[in-house]
Protein backbone atom coordinates (compact mmCIF):
# COMPACT_ATOMS: atom_id res chain seq x y z
CA UNK A 1 0.00 0.00 0.00
CA UNK A 2 1.16 3.60 -1.18
CA UNK A 3 2.22 5.81 1.81
CA UNK A 4 1.08 9.43 1.59
CA UNK A 5 4.04 11.67 1.22
CA UNK A 6 4.80 14.28 4.08
CA UNK A 7 6.14 16.91 1.39
CA UNK A 8 2.78 18.69 0.72
CA UNK A 9 2.16 18.68 4.60
CA UNK A 10 5.49 20.09 5.10
CA UNK A 11 4.52 23.22 2.62
CA UNK A 12 1.40 23.42 4.09
CA UNK A 13 2.51 24.14 7.57
CA UNK A 14 5.32 26.47 5.97
CA UNK A 15 2.50 28.55 4.07
CA UNK A 16 0.05 28.39 7.74
CA UNK A 17 3.01 30.36 9.27
CA UNK A 18 3.82 32.94 6.91
CA UNK A 19 -0.36 33.86 7.02
CA UNK A 20 -0.11 34.10 10.64
CA UNK A 21 2.97 35.91 10.37
CA UNK A 22 2.10 39.18 7.82
CA UNK A 23 -1.78 39.12 9.37
CA UNK A 24 0.82 39.81 12.45
CA UNK A 25 2.73 42.91 11.02
CA UNK A 26 -0.64 44.16 9.58
CA UNK A 27 -2.45 44.21 12.55
CA UNK A 28 0.15 45.73 14.95
CA UNK A 29 0.65 49.05 13.50
CA UNK A 30 -3.23 49.25 13.59
CA UNK A 31 -3.22 48.37 17.74
CA UNK A 32 -0.71 50.86 17.86
CA UNK A 33 -2.50 53.66 16.02
CA UNK A 34 -5.62 53.28 17.80
CA UNK A 35 -5.61 53.27 21.67
CA UNK A 36 -9.02 52.78 22.05
CA UNK A 37 -8.45 49.03 20.92
CA UNK A 38 -6.82 47.08 24.29
CA UNK A 39 -5.33 43.90 23.78
CA UNK A 40 -5.74 43.59 27.68
CA UNK A 41 -8.65 42.23 29.20
CA UNK A 42 -11.18 44.81 31.01
CA UNK A 43 -11.28 45.67 34.13
CA UNK A 44 -13.82 44.55 36.00
CA UNK A 45 -14.76 47.31 39.26
CA UNK A 46 -16.45 44.57 41.92
CA UNK A 47 -19.62 45.46 43.78
CA UNK A 48 -20.60 45.85 47.30
CA UNK A 49 -21.10 42.54 48.58
CA UNK A 50 -25.06 43.74 49.58
CA UNK A 51 -26.96 40.70 49.66
CA UNK A 52 -30.00 41.73 46.86
CA UNK A 53 -33.52 41.50 48.73
CA UNK A 54 -36.38 40.92 46.90
CA UNK A 55 -39.37 43.60 47.58
CA UNK A 56 -41.51 42.47 49.97
CA UNK A 57 -45.17 42.99 49.47
CA UNK A 58 -46.98 46.13 50.28
CA UNK A 59 -49.93 45.51 52.57
CA UNK A 60 -53.07 47.77 51.46
CA UNK A 61 -55.25 46.16 54.60
CA UNK A 62 -53.11 46.97 56.88
CA UNK A 63 -52.55 50.35 55.77
CA UNK A 64 -56.49 50.90 55.51
CA UNK A 65 -56.50 49.93 59.36
CA UNK A 66 -53.98 51.85 60.06
CA UNK A 67 -55.92 55.18 58.66
CA UNK A 68 -58.81 54.19 60.38
CA UNK A 69 -57.70 53.78 63.94
CA UNK A 70 -56.70 57.44 63.41
CA UNK A 71 -59.90 58.43 62.45
CA UNK A 72 -61.45 56.58 65.38
CA UNK A 73 -59.64 58.91 67.74
CA UNK A 74 -61.80 61.77 66.13
CA UNK A 75 -60.32 64.64 64.21
CA UNK A 76 -56.46 65.39 64.94
CA UNK A 77 -56.83 68.99 65.81
CA UNK A 78 -54.30 70.56 67.84
CA UNK A 79 -55.13 71.37 71.69
CA UNK A 80 -57.79 68.66 71.86
CA UNK A 81 -57.53 65.19 73.45
CA UNK A 82 -58.27 63.13 70.30
CA UNK A 83 -54.73 65.35 68.90
CA UNK A 84 -52.57 63.93 72.19
CA UNK A 85 -54.23 60.25 72.00
CA UNK A 86 -53.11 60.20 68.91
CA UNK A 87 -50.06 61.35 69.12
CA UNK A 88 -49.42 58.83 71.96
CA UNK A 89 -50.75 55.60 70.23
CA UNK A 90 -47.83 56.91 66.76
CA UNK A 91 -45.18 57.04 69.34
CA UNK A 92 -45.95 53.18 70.39
CA UNK A 93 -46.52 52.17 67.28
CA UNK A 94 -43.24 52.75 65.98
CA UNK A 95 -41.16 52.01 68.64
CA UNK A 96 -43.35 48.52 69.17
CA UNK A 97 -41.63 47.94 64.96
CA UNK A 98 -38.20 48.86 66.58
CA UNK A 99 -38.06 52.37 65.75
CA UNK A 100 -35.74 54.98 67.40
CA UNK A 101 -38.47 58.00 68.47
CA UNK A 102 -37.74 61.57 68.57
CA UNK A 103 -40.74 63.99 69.64
CA UNK A 104 -39.91 67.39 68.71
CA UNK A 105 -42.17 69.64 70.56
CA UNK A 106 -43.77 72.36 68.61
CA UNK A 107 -45.92 75.61 69.67
CA UNK A 108 -46.86 77.99 66.60
CA UNK A 109 -49.49 80.98 66.84
CA UNK A 110 -52.61 80.24 65.04
CA UNK A 111 -53.42 82.83 62.31
CA UNK A 112 -56.63 83.60 64.00
CA UNK A 113 -55.14 83.97 67.69
CA UNK A 114 -53.86 81.58 70.49
CA UNK A 115 -50.95 79.44 70.53
CA UNK A 116 -51.14 75.71 68.73
CA UNK A 117 -49.00 73.05 70.75
CA UNK A 118 -47.88 70.19 68.64
CA UNK A 119 -45.18 67.62 68.11
CA UNK A 120 -43.53 66.31 65.05
CA UNK A 121 -43.04 63.05 65.42
CA UNK A 122 -39.48 60.97 63.94
CA UNK A 123 -39.46 57.69 63.81
CA UNK A 124 -35.59 56.65 62.87
CA UNK A 125 -35.17 53.05 61.58
CA UNK A 126 -31.25 51.89 61.76
CA UNK A 127 -29.95 55.53 63.10
CA UNK A 128 -26.59 54.73 62.74
CA UNK A 129 -26.96 53.97 59.22
CA UNK A 130 -25.01 56.82 57.15
CA UNK A 131 -27.66 56.68 53.90
CA UNK A 132 -30.36 57.47 54.61
CA UNK A 133 -34.22 58.02 52.87
CA UNK A 134 -36.68 60.43 53.99
CA UNK A 135 -40.57 59.49 53.75
CA UNK A 136 -42.98 62.42 55.01
CA UNK A 137 -46.63 63.04 55.51
CA UNK A 138 -48.94 64.98 58.30
CA UNK A 139 -50.92 63.57 61.08
CA UNK A 140 -53.05 66.45 62.12
CA UNK A 141 -56.41 67.29 60.54
CA UNK A 142 -57.93 70.49 59.98
CA UNK A 143 -60.37 72.29 62.16
CA UNK A 144 -63.09 73.51 60.13
CA UNK A 145 -64.95 72.03 56.94
CA UNK A 146 -64.38 75.68 54.77
CA UNK A 147 -65.08 73.96 51.72
CA UNK A 148 -68.61 72.51 52.64
CA UNK A 149 -71.88 73.29 52.27
CA UNK A 150 -73.16 72.59 56.24
CA UNK A 151 -71.52 72.40 59.61
CA UNK A 152 -68.26 74.43 58.21
CA UNK A 153 -67.30 75.23 61.69
CA UNK A 154 -67.10 71.91 62.53
CA UNK A 155 -63.58 69.88 62.04
CA UNK A 156 -62.74 67.03 59.57
CA UNK A 157 -62.29 63.87 59.69
CA UNK A 158 -59.33 63.59 57.77
CA UNK A 159 -58.97 59.90 56.51
CA UNK A 160 -56.98 60.88 53.36
CA UNK A 161 -55.94 64.69 54.24
CA UNK A 162 -53.37 63.59 56.35
CA UNK A 163 -54.68 59.62 57.93
CA UNK A 164 -53.68 58.25 54.48
CA UNK A 165 -49.86 59.28 54.54
CA UNK A 166 -49.36 58.05 58.31
CA UNK A 167 -51.34 54.94 57.41
CA UNK A 168 -48.49 54.49 54.50
CA UNK A 169 -45.60 55.49 57.03
CA UNK A 170 -46.90 53.23 59.35
CA UNK A 171 -47.27 50.13 57.31
CA UNK A 172 -43.52 50.64 55.81
CA UNK A 173 -42.37 50.56 59.59
CA UNK A 174 -44.74 47.28 60.11
CA UNK A 175 -42.69 45.89 56.46
CA UNK A 176 -38.94 47.09 57.80
CA UNK A 177 -39.38 45.49 61.20
CA UNK A 178 -40.44 42.08 59.35
CA UNK A 179 -37.63 42.64 56.43
CA UNK A 180 -34.43 44.51 56.85
CA UNK A 181 -32.51 46.23 54.97
CA UNK A 182 -28.52 48.22 55.22
CA UNK A 183 -30.08 51.50 54.58
CA UNK A 184 -31.67 54.22 57.19
CA UNK A 185 -35.37 55.31 56.36
CA UNK A 186 -36.95 58.74 58.45
CA UNK A 187 -40.56 58.15 59.02
CA UNK A 188 -41.31 61.85 59.64
CA UNK A 189 -44.88 62.59 60.71
CA UNK A 190 -45.57 66.42 60.66
CA UNK A 191 -47.83 68.92 62.62
CA UNK A 192 -49.94 71.75 62.75
CA UNK A 193 -49.62 71.26 58.85
CA UNK A 194 -53.21 71.46 57.93
CA UNK A 195 -54.75 74.64 59.85
CA UNK A 196 -53.63 77.39 57.55
CA UNK A 197 -56.01 80.56 56.04
CA UNK A 198 -57.73 79.39 53.00
CA UNK A 199 -59.25 82.53 52.11
CA UNK A 200 -56.09 84.81 51.91
CA UNK A 201 -52.83 84.16 50.05
CA UNK A 202 -50.57 83.12 53.31
CA UNK A 203 -48.59 80.17 53.07
CA UNK A 204 -46.55 80.74 56.48
CA UNK A 205 -49.78 80.20 57.99
CA UNK A 206 -49.48 76.18 57.15
CA UNK A 207 -47.04 73.72 57.39
CA UNK A 208 -46.17 75.33 61.01
CA UNK A 209 -44.46 71.97 61.99
CA UNK A 210 -42.04 71.25 59.00
CA UNK A 211 -41.30 74.80 59.60
CA UNK A 212 -39.97 74.43 62.83
CA UNK A 213 -38.18 71.01 61.59
CA UNK A 214 -36.35 72.63 58.83
CA UNK A 215 -34.88 75.04 61.05
CA UNK A 216 -34.05 72.54 63.86
CA UNK A 217 -33.60 69.13 62.42
CA UNK A 218 -33.15 66.23 64.13
CA UNK A 219 -29.45 65.50 63.17
CA UNK A 220 -26.71 67.57 62.14
CA UNK A 221 -26.06 68.57 58.85
CA UNK A 222 -29.33 66.48 57.64
CA UNK A 223 -29.07 65.28 53.94
CA UNK A 224 -31.25 62.24 53.07
CA UNK A 225 -30.39 60.05 49.46
CA UNK A 226 -34.26 60.62 48.74
CA UNK A 227 -36.78 62.90 50.25
CA UNK A 228 -40.35 62.08 49.49
CA UNK A 229 -44.03 63.74 51.08
CA UNK A 230 -46.76 62.05 51.15
CA UNK A 231 -50.16 64.22 51.10
CA UNK A 232 -53.70 63.07 49.99
CA UNK A 233 -52.70 59.67 48.99
CA UNK A 234 -55.27 57.16 49.82
CA UNK A 235 -59.01 58.66 47.94
CA UNK A 236 -60.75 57.20 45.60
CA UNK A 237 -60.47 58.69 41.98
CA UNK A 238 -56.56 60.18 43.56
CA UNK A 239 -54.29 61.09 40.53
CA UNK A 240 -50.68 61.71 40.74
CA UNK A 241 -49.18 64.81 38.63
CA UNK A 242 -45.40 65.61 38.92
CA UNK A 243 -45.70 68.41 40.85
CA UNK A 244 -43.90 72.08 39.88
CA UNK A 245 -41.57 72.83 43.44
CA UNK A 246 -40.70 69.09 42.79
CA UNK A 247 -39.77 69.28 39.38
CA UNK A 248 -37.42 72.07 40.10
CA UNK A 249 -35.26 71.03 42.46
CA UNK A 250 -35.27 67.04 42.01
CA UNK A 251 -36.07 66.30 38.68
CA UNK A 252 -34.02 62.56 38.47
CA UNK A 253 -36.01 61.81 42.06
CA UNK A 254 -39.51 63.12 40.24
CA UNK A 255 -38.61 60.72 37.29
CA UNK A 256 -37.54 57.53 39.25
CA UNK A 257 -40.35 57.46 41.50
CA UNK A 258 -42.39 57.60 38.43
CA UNK A 259 -40.82 55.39 36.83
CA UNK A 260 -40.78 52.88 39.14
CA UNK A 261 -44.92 53.34 39.85
CA UNK A 262 -45.53 53.00 35.89
CA UNK A 263 -42.88 49.88 35.65
CA UNK A 264 -44.95 48.49 38.78
CA UNK A 265 -48.51 48.94 37.06
CA UNK A 266 -49.67 51.96 38.63
CA UNK A 267 -49.94 54.48 35.89
CA UNK A 268 -53.43 54.46 36.14
CA UNK A 269 -52.57 56.76 39.30
CA UNK A 270 -48.99 57.60 38.75
CA UNK A 271 -49.67 60.54 35.68
CA UNK A 272 -46.81 61.11 33.66
CA UNK A 273 -47.83 64.90 33.38
CA UNK A 274 -46.88 68.21 34.85
CA UNK A 275 -48.80 70.21 37.40
CA UNK A 276 -47.96 73.45 38.87
CA UNK A 277 -46.55 74.06 42.46
CA UNK A 278 -48.22 73.83 45.96
CA UNK A 279 -47.95 74.89 49.26
CA UNK A 280 -47.34 71.71 50.95
CA UNK A 281 -44.54 70.48 53.72
CA UNK A 282 -42.15 70.03 51.21
CA UNK A 283 -42.04 74.05 50.51
CA UNK A 284 -40.39 74.55 53.59
CA UNK A 285 -38.20 71.67 53.94
CA UNK A 286 -36.95 73.40 50.62
CA UNK A 287 -36.56 76.64 51.65
CA UNK A 288 -35.90 76.06 55.24
CA UNK A 289 -33.51 72.88 55.15
CA UNK A 290 -32.03 73.19 51.48
CA UNK A 291 -33.76 70.01 51.23
CA UNK A 292 -34.86 69.09 47.85
CA UNK A 293 -38.09 66.85 48.97
CA UNK A 294 -40.96 66.18 46.54
CA UNK A 295 -44.49 65.64 46.94
CA UNK A 296 -46.28 62.94 45.85
CA UNK A 297 -49.84 64.48 46.42
CA UNK A 298 -53.44 63.78 44.37
CA UNK A 299 -54.51 66.78 42.19
CA UNK A 300 -56.91 64.95 40.02
CA UNK A 301 -59.12 68.30 39.29
CA UNK A 302 -58.87 71.46 37.60
CA UNK A 303 -60.44 74.49 38.72
CA UNK A 304 -62.08 74.87 42.38
CA UNK A 305 -61.28 71.85 43.89
CA UNK A 306 -57.94 70.68 42.46
CA UNK A 307 -57.54 68.31 45.35
CA UNK A 308 -60.72 66.32 44.58
CA UNK A 309 -64.36 67.41 45.95
CA UNK A 310 -63.90 65.99 49.51
CA UNK A 311 -60.84 68.03 50.04
CA UNK A 312 -61.92 70.16 53.30
CA UNK A 313 -65.42 68.72 53.93
CA UNK A 314 -66.92 66.39 55.39
CA UNK A 315 -66.79 63.59 53.10
CA UNK A 316 -63.21 63.27 53.46
CA UNK A 317 -64.23 60.23 55.93
CA UNK A 318 -62.63 56.35 56.04
CA UNK A 319 -65.51 55.89 53.58
CA UNK A 320 -63.60 57.71 50.92
CA UNK A 321 -59.89 55.67 51.22
CA UNK A 322 -59.64 53.16 48.46
CA UNK A 323 -57.30 50.12 49.29
CA UNK A 324 -56.08 50.64 45.79
CA UNK A 325 -54.39 53.29 46.17
CA UNK A 326 -53.17 52.95 49.09
CA UNK A 327 -51.28 49.89 47.59
CA UNK A 328 -50.25 52.05 44.62
CA UNK A 329 -48.47 54.42 46.62
CA UNK A 330 -47.50 52.23 49.33
CA UNK A 331 -45.88 49.47 47.15
CA UNK A 332 -44.08 52.33 45.16
CA UNK A 333 -42.79 53.63 48.31
CA UNK A 334 -41.38 49.98 49.20
CA UNK A 335 -40.13 49.26 46.21
CA UNK A 336 -38.31 52.66 46.31
CA UNK A 337 -36.84 51.73 50.03
CA UNK A 338 -35.42 48.12 48.85
CA UNK A 339 -34.18 49.01 45.57
CA UNK A 340 -32.15 51.74 47.02
CA UNK A 341 -30.67 49.20 49.26
CA UNK A 342 -29.87 46.53 46.43
CA UNK A 343 -28.37 50.02 44.85
CA UNK A 344 -30.54 49.40 41.77
CA UNK A 345 -32.36 53.03 42.25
Amino acid sequence: MQKKSKRPLLAYSLLALLLLLAGFYVIKPYLNQNPKVSTRPPVVTPRPNIPQIAVPDFSADSAFLFVKKQVDFGPRVPNTPAHQKCSAWLVKEFRRYGFTVIEQKVQAPYYKGGTFNGVNIIAQYKPEAQKRLCIAAHWDSRNEADKDTKDTNKPIDGADDGGSGIGILLELARTLHSHPVDVGVDLICFDLEDNGDDDHDAPETWCLGSQYWAKNLHRPSYSPYYAILLDLVGAKGARFYKEGYSREVAPQTVEKVWGMAISLGYGEYFINEDRGGITDDHVFVIRGAQIPMIDIVSMPNDGNHPFGDHHHTHADNINIIDKKVLKAVGQTMTAVIFETHNGTL
